[in-house]
């Protein structure tokens, strides 16, 4: 069904960027109208997911040029399902930015970059024509290189440094990888490269085209062993930054690996083993870097490493239930991760550190912050009934039924591992007893923040621990809508059918 409607999540945010830009020095002003902004574009998710799951695949062909010859975008249940996600996580980071970043830093144009780089996100999603995909990517890139680089302290120039370089070999690569399909396809439409690609007979040369993809979205993802930026770069920007990064940035190269290598490269058994063995490297370099780090947030940034292992196995295994526990543990990773990386922030506001040795004593002077915060953890540790238990039990499923017993193996291992490191965070940093420490001039404490900063941190956290909680607890719907997707995503002839519009047989 062609909706011209369902670019609108695109077009509100560069309308949010533009109109921010008029109120450049004006802090206030730019704070209400994030907040504002922010909830009316979730407003806008809701909506276009709610017409998406009642009426169907829907799309647009700009300048109506029909596909595969004019630009198309597809909203189909993945793509809003993310386009949501990503709402979501862009108001709580929007919100807990109005509180914790500096004026300073927010004169520097901090709130039309975040808007910026949540189009970019957006557009990423929506887009149904792999140059543009490209085109989307580089504008996230060059969002997100602002944003980690705002402020210009030498440990973000540093990480900015290794961020960007790689980020830009990646596209480098995925720019080459697109040369070459289209020299084999003649298309750029990605529902008519599904149908191209399956015709090609050199399946060795589609391999070729298929593993550069792989290394271009893979160094975007952080797998192994092209991860290593991300640990160096993540923990260098305020909390709200990482948050956006460790929440959203890793997860659009986690998409367009499902939506590439189940629409146009459907994985053959040289390209699932590929994957698998990935996927269990990812999973047993993220678990053991994030047990050496003391650094909060650069043991995050490494279980989100040790994470995308998870959703990479799914893929590697290539059956419904498989994609389908990918999908829930892509859902819930996105908020979990967005969440802790912004209750680091809130933690360092308390006291003044990030490093879990010299923390501790949380518990017994903020009990209900530490209660708050616990929520995110054990659901990123996967403790039953939480959010990430589910995932882990439908990709062990999928993986025994495949007779992966190895991928199952390092799924159970990077399980214990994210657990060992969680409750060790636990006991550091909120049981043991507080270490005294030095004030630090330049931090300005929570306790001496206004009381509209103080709950501008708070209340994202709370709505984000609330989502985490839904996922978890409600997880019959977040199970349904999974499936769905990931039949969608292995059967995607109503995809072809939608973008085409023609009957068309599945590759």
């Amino acid at each position: 069904m062609n909706n011209p409607y369902i670019v609108l999540p695109v077009i509100f945010q560069l309308f949010t960027s533009v109109l921010l830009m008029f109120f450049w020095y004006r802090v206030n002003a730019q704070r209400l109208i994030t907040i504002i902004c922010s909830i009316i574009s979730v407003g806008i998710a809701i909506w276009l997911f709610k017409e998406v799951y009642q009426n169907g695949i829907l799309t647009m062909q700009a300048g109506e040029w029909q596909a595969p010859f004019g630009i198309t975008f597809v909203a189909d249940l993945f793509s809003t399902t993310m386009v949501l996600l990503t709402a979501i996580s862009g108001m709580a980071v929007g919100i807990f930015s109005t509180g914790s970043i500096r004026n300073a830093r927010l004169k520097f144009g901090y709130f039309p970059i975040l808007n910026f780089l949540l189009m970019g996100l957006h557009g990423a999603f929506l887009t149904g024509d792999i140059f543009n995909l490209y085109v989307w990517f580089e504008i996230i890139i060059i969002a997100s290189f602002v944003l980690i680089t705002i402020g210009g302290e030498k440990a973000q120039i540093e990480g900015a440094i290794k961020y960007v370089t790689m980020n830009l070999l990646a596209s480098a690569i995925f720019l080459t990888a697109i040369a070459i399909l289209y020299g084999l396809a003649g298309s750029l439409n990605m529902a008519d490269l599904s149908i191209q690609v399956a015709e090609i007979e050199n399946r060795g040369l589609v391999n070729v085209v298929a593993i550069l993809f792989l290394v271009g979205f893979g160094i975007k993802s952080a797998i192994f062993p092209l991860y290593f930026w991300l640990p160096a770069s993540y923990h260098t920007p305020p909390p709200a930054i990482s948050a956006v990064f460790g929440g959203l940035l890793t997860k659009v190269g986690v998409y367009a690996l499902l939506r590439i290598f189940t629409l146009i490269f459907i994985p053959d058994e040289f390209l699932g083993n590929l994957l698998v063995v990935l996927a269990c490297m990812t999973i047993l370099s993220g678990g053991l870097g994030a047990i050496l780090q003391v650094n909060m947030r650069k043991i995050f940034s490494y279980l989100i490493v040790c994470h995308i292992g998870f959703m990479l196995a799914g893929l590697g295994i290539y059956t419904e239930l498989a994609i389908m526990g990918a999908i829930f543990y892509l859902i819930h990773d996105i908020i979990v991760k967005t969440n802790l990386f912004l209750a680091s922030g809130l933690i360092f506001k308390l006291k003044g550190t990030l490093n879990i040795e010299k923390l501790g004593g949380i518990y017994k002077k903020y009990p209900k912050f530490s209660l708050l915060i616990a929520i995110p953890l054990f659901s990123l540790a996967g403790i039953p009934p939480l959010s990430g238990f589910w995932a882990k039990v439908f990709l062990i499923e999928g993986g025994y039924k495949a007779n992966e017993w190895m991928l199952i193996g390092f799924i159970i291992l990077g399980s214990f591992l994210t657990l060992w490191v969680i409750a060790k965070l636990w006991a550091e940093v909120f049981w043991k007893d507080a270490v005294a420490l030095p004030k630090k001039i330049n931090v300005k404490y929570f306790h001496e923040l206004k009381p509209f900063k103080r709950w501008a941190m708070v209340i994202p956290i709370i709505l984000l621990a609330v989502t985490s909680l839904y996922i978890g607890l409600a997880a019959e719907h977040i199970i349904l809508l999974s499936k769905q997707i990931a039949a969608e995503l292995m059967n995607p002839s109503a995809y072809l059918d939608a973008v085409l519009g023609a009957k068309t047989e599945t590759p």
